[in-house]
Protein backbone atom coordinates (compact mmCIF):
# COMPACT_ATOMS: atom_id res chain seq x y z
CA UNK A 1 0.00 0.00 0.00
CA UNK A 2 1.39 3.16 -0.90
CA UNK A 3 1.96 6.14 1.43
CA UNK A 4 1.11 8.95 -1.15
CA UNK A 5 -0.68 7.30 -4.13
CA UNK A 6 -4.35 7.13 -2.76
CA UNK A 7 -7.14 7.19 -4.86
CA UNK A 8 -7.78 10.64 -4.84
CA UNK A 9 -4.18 11.68 -5.64
CA UNK A 10 -4.07 9.20 -8.82
CA UNK A 11 -7.24 10.76 -9.93
CA UNK A 12 -6.53 14.31 -9.76
CA UNK A 13 -3.21 13.67 -11.36
CA UNK A 14 -3.71 11.31 -14.01
CA UNK A 15 -3.41 11.66 -17.58
CA UNK A 16 -4.31 8.66 -18.89
CA UNK A 17 -5.05 4.93 -17.97
CA UNK A 18 -3.82 4.23 -14.75
CA UNK A 19 0.24 4.72 -15.05
CA UNK A 20 1.09 3.07 -11.55
CA UNK A 21 -0.93 -0.06 -12.31
CA UNK A 22 0.57 -0.22 -15.89
CA UNK A 23 4.17 0.37 -14.09
CA UNK A 24 3.30 -2.08 -11.52
CA UNK A 25 3.02 -4.76 -13.85
CA UNK A 26 6.03 -3.66 -16.08
CA UNK A 27 8.11 -4.02 -13.53
CA UNK A 28 7.32 -7.73 -12.18
CA UNK A 29 10.07 -9.96 -11.15
CA UNK A 30 12.74 -6.74 -11.96
CA UNK A 31 15.38 -5.74 -9.21
CA UNK A 32 16.56 -2.04 -8.29
CA UNK A 33 19.22 -1.21 -5.44
CA UNK A 34 18.55 1.57 -3.61
CA UNK A 35 19.95 4.66 -4.99
CA UNK A 36 20.13 3.31 -8.11
CA UNK A 37 19.65 6.88 -11.00
CA UNK A 38 16.61 5.72 -12.55
CA UNK A 39 15.28 8.14 -15.40
CA UNK A 40 11.32 8.34 -15.51
CA UNK A 41 10.73 9.44 -19.42
CA UNK A 42 7.74 11.09 -20.08
CA UNK A 43 6.43 11.02 -16.15
CA UNK A 44 3.21 13.19 -16.69
CA UNK A 45 2.51 14.68 -13.13
CA UNK A 46 5.14 12.03 -11.75
CA UNK A 47 2.55 9.39 -10.18
CA UNK A 48 5.04 6.76 -11.80
CA UNK A 49 8.45 9.15 -10.40
CA UNK A 50 6.67 8.73 -6.92
CA UNK A 51 5.91 5.15 -7.23
CA UNK A 52 9.62 4.07 -8.21
CA UNK A 53 11.40 6.63 -5.35
CA UNK A 54 8.72 5.33 -2.69
CA UNK A 55 9.21 1.04 -3.59
CA UNK A 56 12.43 0.88 -4.17
CA UNK A 57 14.34 3.91 -2.65
CA UNK A 58 15.83 5.02 -5.87
CA UNK A 59 16.68 8.39 -7.02
CA UNK A 60 14.44 9.19 -9.67
CA UNK A 61 14.98 11.63 -12.62
CA UNK A 62 11.31 12.39 -13.51
CA UNK A 63 11.48 14.04 -17.02
CA UNK A 64 8.40 15.60 -19.04
CA UNK A 65 8.09 17.99 -21.70
CA UNK A 66 3.98 18.50 -21.00
CA UNK A 67 4.69 19.17 -17.59
CA UNK A 68 6.99 22.14 -16.37
CA UNK A 69 9.48 21.10 -13.39
CA UNK A 70 7.89 23.59 -11.33
CA UNK A 71 4.37 21.95 -11.31
CA UNK A 72 5.98 18.55 -10.78
CA UNK A 73 8.44 20.15 -7.46
CA UNK A 74 5.54 21.44 -6.06
CA UNK A 75 3.93 17.90 -6.55
CA UNK A 76 6.85 16.43 -5.14
CA UNK A 77 7.62 18.61 -2.18
CA UNK A 78 3.94 18.79 -0.72
CA UNK A 79 4.36 14.85 -0.39
CA UNK A 80 7.82 15.20 1.10
CA UNK A 81 9.51 13.06 -1.62
CA UNK A 82 11.71 15.88 -3.19
CA UNK A 83 14.67 14.29 -1.81
CA UNK A 84 14.41 11.61 -3.80
CA UNK A 85 13.14 13.11 -7.39
CA UNK A 86 14.35 15.28 -9.19
CA UNK A 87 11.97 17.45 -11.87
CA UNK A 88 13.56 18.21 -15.31
CA UNK A 89 11.61 19.83 -18.43
CA UNK A 90 13.04 18.50 -21.07
CA UNK A 91 12.35 16.91 -24.81
CA UNK A 92 12.97 13.24 -25.06
CA UNK A 93 14.87 13.99 -28.57
CA UNK A 94 17.18 15.90 -26.37
CA UNK A 95 17.53 14.36 -23.25
CA UNK A 96 20.14 16.40 -21.03
CA UNK A 97 22.21 13.66 -19.87
CA UNK A 98 25.72 12.34 -19.80
CA UNK A 99 26.36 8.82 -21.34
CA UNK A 100 25.79 5.86 -19.19
CA UNK A 101 24.34 8.07 -16.47
CA UNK A 102 21.75 5.63 -15.98
CA UNK A 103 21.37 2.49 -14.00
CA UNK A 104 17.97 1.99 -15.44
CA UNK A 105 14.85 4.84 -17.81
CA UNK A 106 11.36 3.60 -17.53
CA UNK A 107 8.55 4.71 -19.46
CA UNK A 108 5.11 4.50 -19.17
CA UNK A 109 2.48 5.97 -21.29
CA UNK A 110 4.54 7.95 -23.54
CA UNK A 111 7.91 6.33 -25.49
CA UNK A 112 4.69 5.88 -28.28
CA UNK A 113 4.79 9.36 -28.89
CA UNK A 114 8.53 9.89 -29.70
CA UNK A 115 9.96 6.59 -29.94
CA UNK A 116 8.89 5.48 -33.31
CA UNK A 117 11.85 6.20 -35.37
CA UNK A 118 14.08 2.92 -35.67
CA UNK A 119 16.93 5.23 -35.01
CA UNK A 120 15.54 6.98 -31.64
CA UNK A 121 17.00 4.00 -28.94
CA UNK A 122 20.36 4.35 -30.30
CA UNK A 123 20.70 8.21 -30.84
CA UNK A 124 19.09 9.59 -27.94
CA UNK A 125 18.35 6.22 -25.65
CA UNK A 126 20.33 3.64 -24.89
CA UNK A 127 23.71 5.62 -24.93
CA UNK A 128 22.13 6.91 -21.19
CA UNK A 129 22.28 3.60 -19.92
CA UNK A 130 25.06 1.93 -18.26
CA UNK A 131 25.85 -1.45 -19.66
CA UNK A 132 23.43 -4.21 -18.14
CA UNK A 133 20.94 -1.61 -17.56
CA UNK A 134 17.71 -1.83 -18.23
CA UNK A 135 15.02 -0.06 -20.27
CA UNK A 136 11.45 -0.70 -19.95
CA UNK A 137 8.33 0.22 -21.26
CA UNK A 138 4.51 0.14 -21.83
CA UNK A 139 2.58 2.02 -23.94
CA UNK A 140 -0.80 1.38 -25.73
CA UNK A 141 -0.66 -0.34 -28.62
CA UNK A 142 -3.34 -2.33 -30.22
CA UNK A 143 -3.81 -6.33 -30.67
CA UNK A 144 -3.28 -5.99 -34.55
CA UNK A 145 -2.58 -3.71 -37.22
CA UNK A 146 -5.38 -1.37 -38.40
CA UNK A 147 -6.28 -1.05 -42.41
CA UNK A 148 -8.74 1.79 -41.06
CA UNK A 149 -10.35 3.36 -38.49
CA UNK A 150 -13.35 1.33 -36.51
CA UNK A 151 -16.14 2.62 -36.22
CA UNK A 152 -16.03 2.37 -32.15
CA UNK A 153 -12.55 4.35 -32.21
CA UNK A 154 -13.92 6.68 -34.42
CA UNK A 155 -16.45 8.12 -31.88
CA UNK A 156 -13.89 9.72 -29.69
CA UNK A 157 -10.56 9.34 -32.17
CA UNK A 158 -9.85 10.39 -35.41
CA UNK A 159 -6.44 8.08 -37.56
CA UNK A 160 -4.43 11.05 -36.61
CA UNK A 161 -5.29 10.28 -32.95
CA UNK A 162 -4.12 6.49 -32.89
CA UNK A 163 -1.10 6.64 -35.22
CA UNK A 164 1.07 5.91 -32.42
CA UNK A 165 -0.51 2.80 -31.94
CA UNK A 166 0.36 -0.60 -33.26
CA UNK A 167 1.18 -4.27 -32.44
CA UNK A 168 3.75 -6.44 -30.83
CA UNK A 169 4.69 -7.69 -34.19
CA UNK A 170 5.42 -4.04 -35.29
CA UNK A 171 7.42 -2.77 -32.53
CA UNK A 172 9.47 -5.97 -32.54
CA UNK A 173 10.05 -5.41 -36.01
CA UNK A 174 11.09 -2.29 -35.19
CA UNK A 175 13.04 -1.93 -31.92
CA UNK A 176 15.03 -5.25 -32.86
CA UNK A 177 16.99 -3.19 -35.21
CA UNK A 178 19.07 -1.55 -32.44
CA UNK A 179 22.95 -2.39 -32.18
CA UNK A 180 23.34 -1.07 -28.38
CA UNK A 181 20.32 -3.35 -26.90
CA UNK A 182 19.44 -6.43 -26.20
CA UNK A 183 15.31 -7.31 -26.31
CA UNK A 184 14.28 -9.22 -23.60
CA UNK A 185 10.28 -9.32 -24.03
CA UNK A 186 8.07 -7.50 -26.28
CA UNK A 187 4.16 -9.04 -24.75
CA UNK A 188 0.82 -7.61 -24.26
CA UNK A 189 -0.02 -6.81 -20.81
CA UNK A 190 -3.03 -8.55 -18.75
CA UNK A 191 -3.92 -4.99 -16.67
CA UNK A 192 -5.87 -2.82 -19.80
CA UNK A 193 -8.88 -3.58 -18.50
CA UNK A 194 -8.20 -2.13 -14.92
CA UNK A 195 -6.27 0.70 -16.32
CA UNK A 196 -8.58 2.34 -18.58
CA UNK A 197 -11.89 1.54 -15.74
CA UNK A 198 -9.44 3.59 -13.21
CA UNK A 199 -9.72 6.41 -16.15
CA UNK A 200 -12.93 6.77 -17.17
CA UNK A 201 -13.96 7.29 -13.65
CA UNK A 202 -12.09 10.12 -13.29
CA UNK A 203 -13.66 13.39 -14.14
CA UNK A 204 -10.88 14.63 -16.02
CA UNK A 205 -12.08 16.21 -19.72
CA UNK A 206 -9.98 13.64 -21.68
CA UNK A 207 -11.42 10.44 -20.10
CA UNK A 208 -15.08 11.77 -20.64
CA UNK A 209 -14.04 12.45 -24.10
CA UNK A 210 -12.52 8.90 -24.25
CA UNK A 211 -15.87 7.40 -22.72
CA UNK A 212 -17.75 7.43 -26.33
CA UNK A 213 -15.62 4.79 -27.80
CA UNK A 214 -14.96 3.18 -24.47
CA UNK A 215 -18.45 2.49 -24.55
CA UNK A 216 -19.22 1.20 -27.95
CA UNK A 217 -16.31 -1.19 -27.43
CA UNK A 218 -13.38 0.04 -28.77
CA UNK A 219 -11.17 -1.72 -26.25
CA UNK A 220 -11.57 -5.15 -28.42
CA UNK A 221 -9.19 -3.86 -30.63
CA UNK A 222 -6.87 -2.46 -28.16
CA UNK A 223 -3.51 -3.62 -25.59
CA UNK A 224 -1.09 -1.96 -23.44
CA UNK A 225 2.29 -3.45 -24.68
CA UNK A 226 5.48 -4.08 -22.21
CA UNK A 227 9.25 -3.78 -23.23
CA UNK A 228 12.03 -4.99 -21.81
CA UNK A 229 15.56 -4.23 -23.03
CA UNK A 230 18.99 -4.80 -21.95
CA UNK A 231 21.87 -2.18 -22.81
CA UNK A 232 24.64 -4.48 -24.33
Amino acid sequence: MSKYLNTEFLKENMMGPNAVKLLEELLQGLQFNPNMRVLDLGCGKGLTSIYLAEKFNVNVFAMDLWISASENFQRFQKIGMDHKIIPIHADALCPPFADEYFDAVISVDSYHYFGRDAQYLDAHLAPLVKKGGMIALAFPGLKKELDTLPVEMALSWTAEDIETMHSCPWWQKLLQQSKMLEIISITEMNCFEECWNDWLSCENQYAILDRPAMDAGAGKYMNFISVICKRI
